[in-house]
């Protein structure tokens, strides 16, 4: 006999009201900020090169169209309309990202990116901080460097460390056979993971700023203390990791180098390279103005709001029951 599929949302109906709420916020704060709400696809011609994450292909037949990836983020496509003049903006989508499930993770989820044009990092983290603590009336975050955390929690300076440094900090937790296709910043992540990131948020929120130049992603970097750091943040609340933000990238060239990188890491870990997004890379070229831009994680943000363990208990449908 074949089992029936469970049709009932597994939110309660006070989580799904609450949902609505969060929503209503966020309008209400971006309209009181003139920051103009847009829409882009959530199906893209391109998915991303980032070596961490994977997309989801949909093959999607349309004249001159060969299929395309669902969208990890919004990013490439509002980074497109700043080139074209429109001036700080934010959007509330759907993002997919495949193999990603679990107590904090589902494969669809919500997401809410916003770019403001002439912030920096610093001003971002302030814009942060109003509508997260005025969401959950939280005490505002303390402000930690990568190297602070790492060092008091992770018991290593990830800027001074040798590479067989870090390999011997993570044989707690993998053999060292298993660490040895890792690299240097697989071992800083697994670190951050198990060490550093279960300490942060637990009195008060914490931003985590200054990553190492390697993982900068599309932040700019600077010399800090004779060592190259990303203008990288990120904020943690109870040990969860609820935003990620840049002062973005302007170069088109050095855009372009990082993406050819994370496909030579991609190459090395045996995962297939991905397109580089031509039509982004244009309009970084085009003239992205100076601007600064976060994603946050609305899903998570209503775990914390509403005291969630899962993140099926704030969704209608996960993907099980979609």
């Amino acid at each position: 006999m074949t089992e029936q599929p469970v049709w009932q949302p597994s939110a309660s109906q006070a989580v799904l009201k609450s949902r609505a709420q969060q929503l209503a916020y966020v309008r209400g704060f971006f309209a009181a900020r003139e920051v103009m709400e847009v829409e882009t696809p959530v199906l893209g011609r391109c998915g991303v090169t980032d070596p961490n994450l994977e997309g989801v292909f949909a093959d999607v037949a349309a004249p001159d169209h060969k299929g395309g990836w669902l969208q990890t983020s919004p990013e490439y496509h509002m980074k497109r309309l700043l080139a074209a003049g429109s001036g700080s903006v934010y959007q509330v989508s759907k993002v997919f990202r495949n193999g990603e499930r679990g107590r904090r993770h589902n494969p669809e989820f919500s997401m809410l990116e916003w770019y403001r044009v002439g912030f920096s990092d610093e001003d971002l983290m302030a814009e942060v901080t109003e509508l997260v603590c005025g969401w959950l009336d939280c005490p505002a975050p303390r402000i930690l460097s990568y190297r602070e955390a790492m060092i008091r929690w992770g018991h290593v300076d990830p800027f001074e460390a040798t590479d067989r440094d870090l390999m011997r900090r993570c044989e707690e937790w993998l053999e060292p056979e298993q660490l040895a296709s890792l690299g240097r910043d697989g071992c800083l992540d697994l670190l951050m993971s198990f060490a550093v990131e279960p300490n942060l948020g637990r009195e008060a929120p914490d931003f985590i700023t200054g990553y190492p130049a390697s993982q900068a992603s599309l932040a700019r970097v600077s010399q800090v203390d004779g060592h190259p750091v990303a203008h990288r943040f990120e904020l943690y609340i109870d040990g969860l990791e609820l935003c990620n933000g840049y002062w973005e990238l302007t170069d088109p060239e050095e855009q372009r180098h990082r993406f050819q990188e994370d496909n030579r890491l991609r190459r090395q870990s045996g995962k297939p390279e991905s397109d580089l997004d031509e039509a982004f890379l244009a309009a970084i070229e085009a003239g992205l103005p100076e601007c600064a831009g976060v994603a946050l994680g609305l899903d998570r943000l209503l775990m914390l709001k509403t005291g969630a363990r899962d993140i099926s208990d704030v969704l209608a449908f996960p993907v099980e029951r979609a």
